[in-house]
């Protein structure tokens, strides 16, 4: 039986992000995040009975932080928790999981939740320490470390000069995105880079950080929380806010090498999800794509089929993701210049158009939204299709 509007996102709560240092952990922007979630639904702590946590690195290394979280807030009696980690792709299975979960009746009101926090407050310049260049890179192991290919920036920009060898794409094509993002990013006061303009000249004066990547290729850094709530469709109509359906959802996995590969797992998830959803890409009115690179970007449009392989530069290169072109994308500014919450990233800004709350940059058509989540380098993907109406 299909899972189709079966389930709706009722709640969504956003802290501040970017430069935040109103808590000292991430345990704390998670807590905000689901009292600011709750607050958006119009529902009480003791109503939820579902704790979905994808810890952010800073407690990554937290096996219980889907506990510890529920301890923090005192939440009792739940009947789903667990901790999460695919990544970028995280948060749609969260999503999916909790949906699952409420439609076998083994929940009803699911909190889904990624946190993190490693900005650290400035500190005066005589507390600040020396470290040792070995610290520094003192993961750096292997035959890969010793020729420098260690991090995943460089890793990521291993497998985007591969790609830009076989079909020609530019750092003009990956600037366009760049640029694009930035466009829509100037359009939401709640964006890191909100208040300052980017041109193709800025993105090529940018520093180096691992060829083909500028600095401006990769995403930000930001402390924040992010919240949504999972709940059925019919519990969702009651609430405050008009519910966001979960048409279709869907993961992909490759277990491939992305340097032989040149390609995410959108097209197994796309292919789970359109299905359920009952839709096709001419139905889609935005699309939310997950860009820890503007090269993930360009990869994972034409794996969903939005343009053939190869020719992601000249799909993205002449404004058509950009405000105002023909297929709107990361309209919140992404994670390159809006703030990088993982795969929540994405999703928050698929509820806000789909609400139709993004002020200023608010697309026009927002029926229908696609979701996509990714992690490792391409290794895991996710996609959720969101829409106004059941």
């Amino acid at each position: 039986m299909s899972l189709r509007a079966k389930c709706a996102i009722a709640g969504l709560g956003a802290t501040r992000m970017g430069r935040n240092f109103d808590h000292s952990n991430a345990i704390g922007f998670a807590i905000e995040a689901v009292e600011l979630a709750l607050a958006d639904a119009g529902l009480k702590r003791s109503e939820l009975d579902g704790l979905l946590v994808n810890p952010g690195v800073t407690w990554m290394t937290n096996p219980m932080a889907s506990f510890d979280l529920q301890q923090a807030m005192g939440l009792r009696d739940l009947s789903l928790t667990a901790t999460m980690n695919l990544g970028g792709a995280t948060a749609g299975a969260m999503v999916m999981h909790a949906a699952q979960a409420i439609d076998a009746g083994m929940a009803n009101m699911v909190a889904c939740v990624f946190a993190d926090a490693p900005l650290k407050p400035p500190r005066p310049e005589s507390a600040k320490k020396g470290a040792g260049s070995a610290a520094a890179y003192g993961f750096a192991r292997g035959l890969e470390g010793a020729y420098g290919l260690f991090g995943v920036s460089a890793q990521y920009a291993f497998v985007a000069r591969r790609y830009m060898h076989k079909f020609g794409a530019t750092n003009d094509h990956l600037g366009a995105i760049a640029v694009a993002e930035r466009q829509w990013a100037n359009l939401n006061p709640a964006a890191q880079f909100h208040d300052q303009p980017l041109t193709l000249a800025d993105y090529h004066n940018s520093r180096w950080i691992a060829e083909p990547f500028h600095l401006l290729d990769c995403c930000l850094v930001s402390n924040g929380g992010l919240c949504v709530i999972v709940t059925s469709a019919e519990r969702a109509r009651g609430l405050r806010k008009p519910p966001v359906h979960i048409l279709g959802m869907g993961q992909g996995h490759t277990g491939g090498d992305p340097i032989e590969t040149l390609a995410s797992g959108a097209p197994i998830a796309k292919r789970v999800a359109f299905k359920m959803a009952g839709v096709e890409l001419s139905d889609i009115d935005l699309a939310e794509i997950y860009d820890c690179y503007t090269f993930t970007v360009m990869v994972t449009l034409e794996d969903y089929g939005f343009c053939n392989k190869g020719e992601g530069g000249p799909f993205v290169a002449d404004g058509r993701i950009a405000p105002g072109g023909s297929l709107p994308v990361n309209t919140g500014g992404g994670q390159l210049s809006s703030f990088y919450m993982w795969g929540m990233t994405p999703v928050c800004e698929a509820v806000i158009q789909v609400r139709g709350e993004g002020g200023e940059r608010q697309v026009k058509k927002h029926d229908v939204a696609l979701v996509s989540g990714n992690g490792g380098i391409l290794s895991t993907h996710s996609t959720l299709v969101l829409g106004a109406d059941a």
